[in-house]
């Protein structure tokens, strides 16, 4: 007799607690996650819409020159690329950063909940000094975070475009902290430096202002260091905030904020029930294509498409998805993608029938034979969503990053929750009719389960 292994056993198990999972992520009001705020902190579980459904904040900048040197189209194009990496790393998904005129950038936030903090992030200029505090010096031992520091009094040792990572960690009292590390020109004068000055302090500057002063009190030799945010330590915000800054790198001209607004959704809420209804029709015209050819696999794969529904919004809501019209669209597009794998699995069990086998046989021989198939054509798809999520704007971005979702969790529920599903149902007397699988009497075999058709015996001698 036939014993299925512990990992197939538990499949059921894992099916229905992702399931119970997704359905409290959609359906559990005022769900909270620990975690996932902009300042570090929780987050409460919501469908995000984009700007053209929900509407959003518009703020302006425009470059200042530096000592008469006025930005070039080829510097706006890095303060673009610079603002659009920062407002992404604050978890607002999909902005709108754009250069209008010759030097302004337009920014276009859907859904902004705390608008101060992303306005001081982009506006931040980010550049990244170390200066050194010589022991002569009047501010010797005195510097504080928060002070402005001149620069040109005490020149840095190095800048922040000798950092080549950052990121969150702690000091010694478990207060929150930046850990960075340094290139090798950066490694090797911080080296020199802490070595020839242990007791002096060394400050940090960022945009003219002291974000940490320390004492040396031992040589740094190995690249690496730790930004602390003086004795009070740094908040969560400030600490990101930073990070994001020595990640993405300084602003080549300062910006300032021309103005602000609050923009209208340019879609709204009637596109918005259109783009739903869409996807609702979509579904139930799957559905009844699904049962009308393939009868009870076709229910089985509707199921299946159902628990991919949920699943997928789930995952929306999670993470969480900004869902344009465009997102919508792509959503749509998945769902008839999410039964296509379904269709070469059961268009295979009828050939299977059809050789001879016996229906668990041919369900088991469905599944197996078609999965080449539909490993290609899944992977085939994330590669072309993968193509445009990389080198698209953010609407694109948006909708390859809603495809990626639908195809990974279309594999999902056809191999494993349509499989479950259907082993289960080709065990029972009362579902084993030809009627039921597309086939005639004749090119159906449903014998008990653990006998062979006198085809397959054949086969074998």
């Amino acid at each position: 007799m036939y014993h299925p292994g512990p990992m197939r056993r538990a499949t059921p198990f894992i099916i229905v607690l992702v399931g119970l999972l997704a359905l409290a992520i959609d359906f559990w009001p005022n769900l909270t996650l620990p975690f996932g705020g902009q300042d570090g902190g929780s987050r409460v579980v919501e469908t995000k819409l984009g700007l053209d459904l929900e509407g959003g904040l518009r703020v302006e900048y425009q470059a200042l020159p530096v000592n008469g040197q006025v930005p070039t189209a080829d510097d706006m194009s890095v303060i673009r690329e610079i603002i659009d990496r920062r407002v992404n790393s604050t978890g607002v998904a999909e902005p709108v950063v754009i250069t209008q005129g010759v030097d302004r950038v337009v920014v276009e936030l859907p859904g902004v909940d705390d608008p101060e903090s992303i306005r001081r992030l982009v506006g931040q200029t980010g550049k990244l000094e170390f200066a050194p505090i010589p022991p002569d010096s009047a501010l010797a031992g005195q510097v504080q975070s928060g002070q402005t520091l001149d620069l040109e009094t005490y020149p840095p040792l190095f800048g922040g475009e000798q950092i080549t990572s950052a990121t969150l960690g702690t000091d010694q009292l478990g207060r929150i902290a930046v850990n960075f590390t340094l290139a090798s020109k950066g490694a090797g004068l911080f080296a020199d430096y802490t070595t020839n000055n242990v007791g002096n302090q060394f400050a940090i500057v960022l945009d003219g202002t002291v974000v940490s002063a320390p004492v040396i009190q031992s040589p740094i030799t190995g690249g690496q260091g730790q930004i602390t945010g003086g004795s009070g330590g740094f908040t969560s915000a400030e600490a990101n905030n930073l990070i994001t800054v020595l990640k993405y790198g300084s602003l080549p001209f300062p910006v300032q904020e021309v103005s602000t607004e609050t923009i209208a959704p340019t879609l709204g809420e009637f596109f918005l029930r259109q783009g739903v209804l869409a996807a609702i029709v979509g579904i139930g015209l799957v559905f009844v294509l699904m049962i009308v050819h393939y009868r009870l696999p076709g229910l089985v794969a509707g199921l299946a498409l159902m628990y991919y529904t949920v699943l997928v919004l789930a995952i929306f809501r999670f993470i969480p998805v900004t869902l344009t019209l465009a997102g919508i669209a792509g959503f749509v597009l998945s769902i008839g993608m999410a039964v296509d794998a379904n269709i070469l699995i059961f268009e295979r069990l009828k050939e299977e029938l059809r050789a001879g086998k016996s229906l668990p046989a041919a369900t088991e021989a469905g599944f197996n034979r078609a999965w080449n198939s539909i490993l290609d054509s899944n992977v085939s798809s994330l590669i072309t969503a993968g193509i445009l999520f990389w080198f698209g704007t953010s609407t694109i971005r948006g909708f390859a990053l809603v495809l990626m979702i639908g195809v990974l969790c279309s594999m999902f529920t056809a191999i494993t929750v349509s499989r479950t599903v259907l082993r289960f149902v080709v065990q029972q007397d009362r579902f084993r009719k030809a009627w039921l699988f597309g086939v005639s009497e004749s090119e159906f075999v449903a014998r008990p389960v653990g006998r062979q058709s006198v085809r397959e015996a054949r086969s074998r001698v």
